[in-house]
């Protein structure tokens, strides 16, 4: 029988509108044995590379590529000490990578993962590609930005909607993989999962171009595959200035339920030991060995067996006694748990305001369709829209959904003549 991994998940990386090579890189891996799932579950990460001359996009890949398997190279540490353990692995790699070739001086990159666990979710990250939770109606931010303006408001050096904050850059960011030496990784989790639980790592490229509010309606009202497609669309067609990367997790499953899996707490700075035996049973190990050796010699066979019996027993029980070992440490069971987060919560869902944000990016669309005199099927693309406004009060959540296919039926159209166009100007020698 199939392991069933409890969760759905899809991911889309694009170069975006403005950028000609992509330095974003992904991984995402899913246990597809009931071990593997128990020992380190779903694994999911984001990368967004910095530097000129490709040095950004090595050094995303290097992280999105040494990261998981050295995570799955430690099975003697416990999953939030390995992912960390991994992460300055890969840093030192990175780093020593810049410092042997001057073209690749100072490269670097973010790190975000998320790890799904029978425990619950344990996110890791280093700057700020974000990974967020939709539970219900609310957005949860579960990693903190390692950038300028976020540091700062947390040192409380910086007010909301100050001058101050408006001047400062949200793009500086003050912590990555690869310039230095060393690096501080965040730890957060072991977060509780429920049933409906939605996961997103994501790329500044999305965030910088989609609000929360519209990320954890999207994430609410579409699956995964659409969703994916309906946010690398939105932020392409509100400029696209950066490279875009989009990971989605939803739980669908109650193997990926924290409560259904009711596995033993994670353990920090855990060791097996030795456990003391009592020494009687040493003894009776002995004395039954002896015995079975005298009743041999004396040829009584029957209470030589029974002797050998219990000596074997008495063995058995030593031999687990003493390997059964206990695990010291800190275990992360009730409400303890590693970092602050959340750190933003954002109520979303289908509300005015979001329809009609989004109609309007559809209807800049739509636009710039007609100016280019597109041959579109705007039969197909209407139905669409009257679908969305037929649903919208009886069933808010399809009506989301057939809006947001309307845009992505229309970018699928747009790019297929341009591409179509592109190909068909281009000088053949």
């Amino acid at each position: 029988m199939a392991f069933d991994c409890g969760v759905q998940t899809a991911s889309l990386t694009n170069v975006g509108m403005r950028r000609s090579v992509n330095q974003d890189s992904y991984c995402l891996i899913v246990a597809d044995t009931a071990e593997l799932w128990r020992q380190r579950g779903h694994f999911l990460m984001v990368a967004d590379g910095m530097g000129a001359h490709a040095a950004g996009e090595l050094a995303s890949k290097m992280a999105v590529e040494n990261t998981p398997y050295l995570y799955n190279r430690y099975l003697e540490l416990s999953p939030p000490e390995a992912l960390e353990k991994a992460l300055r692995e890969s840093n030192t790699q990175i780093h020593s990578r810049g410092s042997a070739n001057t073209d690749f001086h100072g490269m670097g990159t973010t790190a975000s993962a998320l790890v799904i666990l029978p425990q619950g979710a344990i996110a890791a990250h280093v700057g700020d590609s974000r990974i967020y939770r939709l539970r219900g109606n609310q957005l949860n931010q579960l990693s903190f930005d390692h950038s300028l303006q976020w540091e700062l408001r947390a040192s409380g050096q910086l007010t909301e909607g100050s001058e101050l904050a408006a001047a400062v850059p949200k793009n500086v960011i003050t912590r990555s993989l690869g310039p230095n030496v060393n690096v501080k990784v965040d730890l957060e989790g072991p977060h509780p999962i429920e049933m409906g639980d939605v996961f997103l790592l994501c790329s500044d490229g999305l965030t910088g171009r989609v609000d929360d509010p519209e990320l954890g309606t999207i994430m609410g009202c579409l699956p995964p595959h659409e969703a994916v497609k309906t946010l690398v669309d939105l932020a392409n067609l509100r400029g696209g200035p950066d490279n875009i990367t989009v990971l989605i997790a939803k739980v669908v499953g109650n193997e990926a339920v924290t409560a259904a899996a009711q596995a033993p707490p994670l353990t920090l700075g855990g060791k097996k030991e030795l456990k003391p035996v009592h020494p009687g049973v040493w003894v009776a190990t002995g004395v039954c060995a002896l015995a079975t050796a005298f009743l041999l010699l004396r040829g009584l066979y029957p209470l030589a067996g029974l002797a050998a019996v219990c000596s074997v027993i008495a063995a058995i029980v030593g031999v687990v006694k003493l390997y059964s070992g206990y695990s010291s440490g800190t275990q992360l069971a009730g409400n303890r748990r590693l970092g602050k987060g959340p750190y933003t919560n954002t109520p979303c869902g289908p509300s005015p305001a979001f329809f009609t944000k989004l109609e309007q990016t559809a209807g800049e669309l739509k636009q710039v369709a007609v100016d280019g005199n597109y041959n579109v099927d705007w039969a197909e693309y209407g139905e669409l829209q009257r679908k969305s406004v037929a649903a919208r009060q009886a069933n808010p959540v399809d009506s989301v959904r057939q809006l947001c296919k309307s845009i992505t039926f229309l970018m699928n159209e747009l790019r297929t003549q341009h591409d179509r166009k592109t190909s068909d100007s281009t000088i053949k020698y």
